[in-house]
């Protein structure tokens, strides 16, 4: 194959390659491996040993620059490194050896490369005489790995390996970041070899474009000023550029309503008057609507997918498109851009932010006050909010409501997925960038405990709380045990409905109340009755033995108490068993494959938005 990168790109610290170089020092290829990681700048791995990628492991032990972190499952190792990624802004690092070591990392890959997460994993190899003969623990992760990686490399000379880990980290975090797979076989990790820092790069079809064109600046500042409904829609590559202050400049110059996705969130601040909320599927009845009746959409590091357009071809059908991403492959991918822009989105909003201004000054300045009057009568009118249970039990959305309200300022949370990922979303309070880690493009069950470890092992001085279910907890919870032996002290809530709760809700609206295959309390067709309501596992005890401290809380009266006696205890991890009621829905949703016009703001309530915006 090739060393040549494929896929898009974004820009990101850079692997240190200039400067003198170093005397050649004669090592073998494990040892050039480890020097090679503490030259680009990684100071943490996530891994598991096992045969293969055993000689590496010898020279990590003597490493003073790289801490390496022990975890429980390779799929734990390739969540803690997008956690630390996602939560530092740099290269996140994970390790295991070759067969199912590395296949274990392919969800984790897969992930990353839907969120476009900087991401380096490193795999073990059989002897290169093997390859291609089904030894054991053969598996040809560079194949399996191809699609969901922006790079897979496999290493064929001791004296390439610096070069290939410096490369690396080049594609991984430059251009539209994502992950990129080194495999190297045990005896290319055996041989001797010369180790010189820095190496040369070549990288001849990897020039990733981060400056805009000047010319579609100028069009897309026009069609700002002349819009009468304009909207920035803000996606997750707005904060992969760092481009945070540049957004919220660019928003109060224009006066634009925003919307942050899902990986947005925490790009701009959620209590600026500005902000009209998340869009999607579960969005906010505001921004899904503005999306709607808006006449331009400013797409800035978003990608128009699936759960923020429902039903494409109904989706904004009166909007103009400002389509601004470093990612040329996305633009126009699912709908077709009048401004394309292909950019970094740092330079893209800085741009803009100065055409608009010029265009003010020539005396173009849009009116949106009819759009204002509009969207603020809709944010009146369909707040997000949550029904108490009758039955005095805990609501899962004040639980969570409570955390974000009671968390120290700072706090990072990583949430799994489904019901209680939602309601992370919808009432916690995001205020800055790299505060909300979720794992929104692959939606990956048992992404939250690992993804905290992984942000609290590069963040140590911040509290991070995990929001899981008690369906995603039960898939890498192992990884408490890694948290406690190597003083991670992350803080766990499990919402604890006792269901597959995302489903179970889809269950009740489209599948006639049949729950099939999602209690998780109780066995097939509940053969077992008495078993029902018992606590299987028991979180607590579970918790405890894995060397957490671990509470129970199951009345709302409790609530505060137990979320700050969590919130005061740093010296071990803390996990928190909420038992809250299992009927509660996220509301707003747009079903499936439905037009987002037929948002419902609750259970059988309809928004009526009157006839007088669809002109």
């Amino acid at each position: 194959m090739t060393e040549q990168a494929t896929g898009a790109h974004h820009p990101q610290p850079r692997p240190r390659s200039g400067g003198q170089h170093s005397a050649p020092e004669h090592v073998t290829g494990a040892q050039s491996l480890i020097r090679s990681l503490e030259e680009v700048g990684a100071d943490t791995v996530f891994g598991i040993p096992g045969g293969t990628i055993l000689p590496a492991y010898d020279p990590l032990m003597d490493s003073t620059r790289v801490r390496h972190v022990l975890v429980r499952h390779e799929q734990g190792a390739g969540h803690a490194a997008t956690g630390y990624a996602q939560a530092t802004g740099k290269v996140g690092v994970c390790m295991a050896t070759s067969g199912p070591g590395a296949t274990n990392l392919v969800t984790p890959i897969a992930d990353a490369n839907m969120d476009s997460v900087p991401l380096v994993a490193i795999t073990g190899q059989v002897v290169s005489s093997a390859i291609g003969t089904d030894a054991f623990q053969e598996a040809d992760i560079v194949g399996i790995s191809m699609p969901i990686t922006k790079h897979s490399f496999l290493v064929t000379k001791a004296e390439d390996i610096p070069r290939v880990i410096a490369q690396a980290f080049h594609i991984a975090s430059t251009g539209r970041p994502g992950p990129v797979l080194v495999d190297i076989p045990k005896d290319i990790l055996q041989k001797k070899t010369t180790f010189t820092w820095p190496p040369v790069m070549d990288l001849p079809g990897y020039r990733p474009v981060t400056k805009p064109h000047a010319k579609q600046i100028r069009e897309a500042a026009k069609l700002i000023t002349a819009a009468k409904r304009p909207v920035l829609y803000v996606g997750g590559g707005v904060l992969k550029a760092g481009a945070t202050a540049e957004l919220k400049v660019l928003a109060e110059l224009t006066g634009a309503p925003v919307t942050t996705t899902l990986m947005a969130l925490g790009a701009f601040p959620d209590s600026h008057p500005l902000h009209v909320g998340m869009p999607g599927m579960h969005g906010a009845v505001t921004a899904v609507t503005a999306l709607q009746k808006a006449d331009l959409i400013v797409a800035l590091g978003a990608r128009f997918d699936d759960r923020v357009t429902g039903k494409l071809d109904s989706f904004a059908p009166y909007a103009k498109i400002v389509h601004a991403d470093i990612d040329p492959a996305e633009i126009g991918k699912n709908r077709a851009a009048d401004v394309p822009i292909v950019g970094d989105a740092r330079e893209v909003i800085a741009d803009l932010v100065q055409a608009v201004q010029k265009e003010h000054a020539d005396g173009h300045r849009g009116d949106y006050t009819a759009w204002w009057r509009d969207l603020n009568r809709w944010r009146d009118t369909y707040p997000l909010g949550y029904d108490q249970p009758e039955d005095g039990s805990l609501s899962p959305q004040q639980v969570i409501e409570r955390i974000g309200r009671l968390a120290p300022e700072g706090t990072i949370f990583a949430a799994g997925v489904g019901q209680h990922q939602m309601w992370a979303a919808h009432f916690i309070e995001y205020e800055q960038p790299a505060t909300w880690l979720n794992s929104g493009g692959a939606g990956t069950m048992g992404y939250a405990v690992p993804a905290a470890m992984g942000a609290k092992a590069g963040a140590p001085d911040r509290a991070v709380w995990a929001i899981d279910g008690d369906g995603c907890f039960q898939m890498t919870n192992q990884e408490l045990t890694t948290c406690a032996l190597n003083n991670i002290p992350i803080k766990v809530a499990i919402i604890n409905n006792g269901a597959l709760g995302m489903v179970r809700q889809w269950q009740t609206l489209f599948y006639n109340q049949r729950y099939s295959n999602t209690v998780l309390h109780s066995g097939p067709d509940d053969v077992n009755p008495e078993a029902r309501g018992t606590r299987v596992p028991d979180f607590v005890k579970l918790s405890e033995a894995m060397g957490c401290h671990a509470i129970r809380c199951e009345d709302p009266a409790d609530l505060d108490k137990v979320i700050e006696e969590a919130n005061s205890i740093n010296d071990r991890p803390v996990v928190v068993d909420f038992v809250v009621h299992e009927d509660a829905m996220v509301w707003p949703m747009v079903a499936a494959g439905t037009s987002n016009d037929e948002i419902m703001a609750a259970r059988d309530v309809r928004p009526d938005f009157g006839d007088n915006e669809d002109d």
